[in-house]
Order: C-alpha cells, then structure tokens, then sequence
C-alpha cells in the first residue's frame, strides 16, 4: 500500500512537470522530492496511525471432527461430500449386530427380573396371609388356654372344698390338668409359629421393598443396561451435529471408525452463521481498534470488490504470549516472537451470495475517525480501492 501512494505521486508529479512545462533542474527536483517525502510522509503516518490496516485477513471458520461413540466396522457411507445436510441427518452407519444382541439379552434379563420381582411381590402377600393366620391361631391358643385354666381352677378348687364329698374324681382332675398344659404347649407352639411368620414376612418385605426411586433394585438395575445397550446401538448411526456441511469425505464402507480423538472419522463444518474475518494487526493498531468501528475489506478472489463491514471485537490474547504447564522451561526465543492482534471482522454482506468457499482471504482497513483532522480514511479507502482493481492481474499482498 505504501508503494501505491509513492507510484501515485509520482505519477502526479510527471504529470504536472509535463502539463505545465516544468524544467527540470537543481530546484524544481528536489522541492518535488522533499515535498513529496514531507507530505506523503505525514499523510502515511497520520494514515496508518488512525486507520489500521490487515495486510492478512483471512475468513475463519470452525470445523467439528466427526467420531463415532462406539467403535466399530463402516457398513455404509450415507453423506456426500460438500453437500448440505440438516441436524440429525445421517452420516454413516457402522455394523451393530453386536449392539443388537447385547439390547435383546439386556431385555431378556429385564424381563426375568421383573418377573422375579412379581413373584416376590406374590410371596409377601402370601406371608403376609401367613402371618394373619399364624396370628389368630395365637389368639385362638391363648382363648383356648384361658378356658382351660378357668376349668382346671374350677375343678381342683371344687375338690378341694369338697372332700370326700367332691363332685369331681381325681381322674376327672388329672384329665383337666392335662388339657390345661395341652392348651399351654399349644399358646407356645402357635406364637413360634408366629414369630417365624413374622420373620419369613420381614424376610421377604425387605428383599421385595429393595427399591431405588419407587423401583425394585434389580429391575432399576437392567432398565438402565437396556438404555444403554439402546444408546450403544444408536450411536452406531453417525448423524449431523448441526446443519452444515460434511467435506473431504473419505470414509467407505469396511473402514474401522475408532471412537477415539485422535482418528476423527469426518470433518464437518456448522453453519454458524454469519461468516467472520479475522485480520492481523500490529500492536500499535490496538488503541485505534474499538469495538463497532467501520472496517472495509477486499479479497483476492472478488477483484474490483469491497465488502463494508464492521469490526465486532479483538481477541483478548495472543497466542505468541502463550504458555502451558508442560514440564519443559519456556525458551528465551519464544519471546522473541512478535505478537499480533487478532480483529474479528462482520462483513454487511454474506459472502455465500458470491459462492466462495470458506476460508478466503485478503486485505481488510479499520476506520476511525476519531482525531482524523486530515481525512486520510479517503487515502486510505482509494488506495483499497486502487489494490482491488490491482487483483484483477496480481493478488496483490
């Protein structure tokens, strides 16, 4: 840009020597020199300083590596290359006879349990009837038992009163003695029958109530192997994470897709939106690039061309400043490196309306016109417009 300016002077100059007839001599030169030193260089310094200028910009965009959830053998490639799918659109299938056999066994298995867990259900009812009964056989023992003493009592009080008088013999005595210690025998008998009801009940209660969120245990167990066997079968079913474009598709039936990070399967690039430039600029450029600012732009592939835009933000680091935690020191000429900012550009129009392909690149102006006494922002846009034209034969850097 620098050069268009000299060349343009120059070629004003001989213009002006040659349409008024100028002589050339030791006067007439050299004020045409210096002159030209002294205005061109105050038109580029008070250019450059308030108007930054990306001599590279390039389109940036994101671009997702498509890699399988489970890993597996490619059965069948359903995308085309660089042409656009929607979200959730297939991409690829891999084999799943195996994810198939293991949903069907983790059904099977689910089933059996809930079908265990029914008949727990059944057995507690059950114990539960058992322990009604065992418990009003309990009650009927210890009414029995009742009866039987009032009996006995009655009978060995009436003897004893009566003498040889007695209404009753000793046989009959010794007979209700004996049905008062059956009836006791009986009492025990039924309340460990009780007791181990109780037992079988608690038994069979705590193994049928073994429930995690309302659910018996086993059976919440395999509901969730069945969704997982479920999700390991569709995950042999590639899909488009976004609406986009699947691009440089090499993958063909009997590939071997890893579900790994390090072998991506597919490259897929989003529709995001907007397409964003980003340009290089000197670090002397940051305290003139603010947020909103007017930005101008011309791309190699589009000669004649200048998209308008607007600067939406400047990356708040440089990578030349990075470092990480590596186990190795940081060496001296890693801060040798020069460090750029980095601008992010929205141009007004869309540029798939031009049909390039992403990542295009040129040569993009910020303008501030804050402090610009001079208006050098029209230098500046007529040489953009000047290196336009000049890509029409040379891509001019």
């Amino acid at each position: 840009m620098d050069m268009l300016i000299i060349l343009t002077y120059t070629a004003l100059c001989i213009g002006i020597f040659k349409l008024f007839k100028i002589p050339l001599n030791k006067w007439s030169v050299p004020t045409a020199v210096l002159g030209g030193i002294g205005i061109l260089s105050t038109i580029m310094i008070a250019m450059n300083y308030n108007h930054p200028y990306a001599k590279f910009s390039k389109e940036v965009f994101v671009s997702v590596p498509i890699i399988p959830q489970v890993t597996g053998t490619v059965k069948e490639v359903h995308a085309k290359a660089n042409v656009p799918v929607k979200k959730g659109e297939l991409l690829f299938t891999l084999e799943n006879d195996k994810q198939q056999i293991a949903l069907r066994k983790a059904k099977a298995a689910l089933e059996e349990a809930k079908n265990v867990a029914y008949q727990k259900n059944q057995g507690l009812v059950s114990a539960i009837a058992n322990t009604e009964k065992a418990q009003a056989a309990v009650e009927k023992a210890e009414a029995n038992l009742k009866r039987t003493e009032s009996t006995y009592r009655r009978y060995t009080e009436a003897h004893t009163k009566g003498g040889e008088n007695s209404p009753f013999t000793e046989g009959q005595i010794e007979r209700q003695k004996e049905l008062y210690n059956a009836a006791k025998a009986g009492v025990n008998i039924a309340r460990s029958t009780l007791d181990a009801a109780k037992s079988e009940q608690e038994r069979i209660r705590l193994d049928a109530d073994s429930n995690i969120y309302g659910e018996n245990t086993r059976v919440a167990q395999l509901q969730e192997a069945v969704k997982q066997a479920e999700l390991d079968l569709e995950y042999t079913f590639v899909r488009a994470p976004a609406d986009g474009i699947p691009t440089q598709i090499a993958l063909a039936p009997g590939f071997r897709a890893a579900s790994i990070p390090l072998r991506p399967s597919m490259v897929f690039i989003p529709n995001t939106g907007k397409r964003q430039i980003a340009g290089m600029f000197w670090q002397n450029s940051l305290r003139r690039l603010k947020p909103g600012l007017e930005a101008e732009m011309v791309l190699d592939s589009q000669p004649g061309k200048v998209f308008t835009g607007k600067l939406v933000s400047v990356l708040p680091a440089m990578r030349e400043g990075e470092v990480q935690a590596n186990g190795t020191l940081v060496s001296a000429s890693t801060l040798a490196r020069h460090g750029f900012a980095v601008g992010i550009i929205e141009l007004d129009e869309d540029l798939d309306d031009y049909a390039l392909p992403m990542g295009v690149q040129g040569q993009a102006v910020v303008l501030n016109h804050e402090g610009d006494i001079l208006h050098t922002s029209i230098v500046r846009r007529v040489l953009l417009r000047m290196m336009s034209w000049l890509k029409y034969v040379w891509p001019m850097k």
